[in-house]
């Protein structure tokens, strides 16, 4: 078997669990979805288990790396902060699904261990590069940013579940902004140079005025 199978049954097999959890994965559906055997997936993956913690895994890597090419590619992390919440709205756009690892979240006592394993991983990669760029950014002190990113993470995927069982992506976008006008997250680096700007104003002293009368 190729390994351009694999990759189609991983592919297949995330879509289904980003609509139905861990229990949407069904090896004669995704065989059918992929045009093979059912049989063929257990070349790859002997056992449900083993699908899932590999697509779970994969689903972690790859958001691991989108967070990582968005530091990349600037070297504002405010700039970053603000556009963390895109990262879970892509689900959304897909289909109105589900972040995979969120939604095996929710099936945690019926994980197998092996993929649970992934999924609290998954939670991990968030909270700790949240927690980096936060104090990059000199948002909170560095003993602050660990419990401020676990509050965004869980605020963040808590907004895409909510706009799901809605199917309504506008809630998930009104959501993000309630955060933002709370203090939760950051307004965005714009609002963030003109916060420090008037503060520098401020922390000025007042000029003397001259009479022009």
């Amino acid at each position: 078997m190729s390994s351009n199978s694999r990759e189609a049954i991983l592919a297949a097999a995330r879509s289904a669990a980003q609509a139905h959890g861990y229990s949407g994965l069904n090896f004669r559906d995704l065989a059918e979805g992929v045009g093979i055997k059912s049989a063929s997936i257990y070349y790859h993956f002997p056992s449900k288990a083993d699908l899932g913690a590999a697509v779970a895994k994969r689903y972690w890597e790859d958001t691991a790396a989108a967070l990582e090419a968005m530091l990349a590619e600037t070297s504002d992390p405010l700039r970053c902060l603000h556009q963390y919440p895109e990262i879970f709205r892509k689900s959304l756009e897909g289909e109105n699904r589900l972040c995979l690892c969120s939604f095996m979240a929710a099936e945690y006592d019926d994980l197998p261990e092996a993929v649970k394993k992934e999924v609290q991983t998954f939670a991990d990669v968030n909270i700790a590069w949240l927690s980096k760029v936060l104090s990059a950014a000199a948002v909170v002190s560095a003993e602050k940013s660990l419990p401020r990113a676990r509050a965004i993470f869980a605020a963040v995927a808590g907004a895409q579940l909510i706009a799901r069982s809605r199917s309504d992506i506008s809630l998930y976008d009104a959501l993000i902004d309630s955060y933002r006008a709370a203090g939760l997250l950051p307004t965005g680096p714009k609002a963030h140079s003109e916060k420090r700007a008037s503060q520098s104003r401020t922390s000025r002293p007042p000029r003397r005025l001259t009479s022009h009368v």
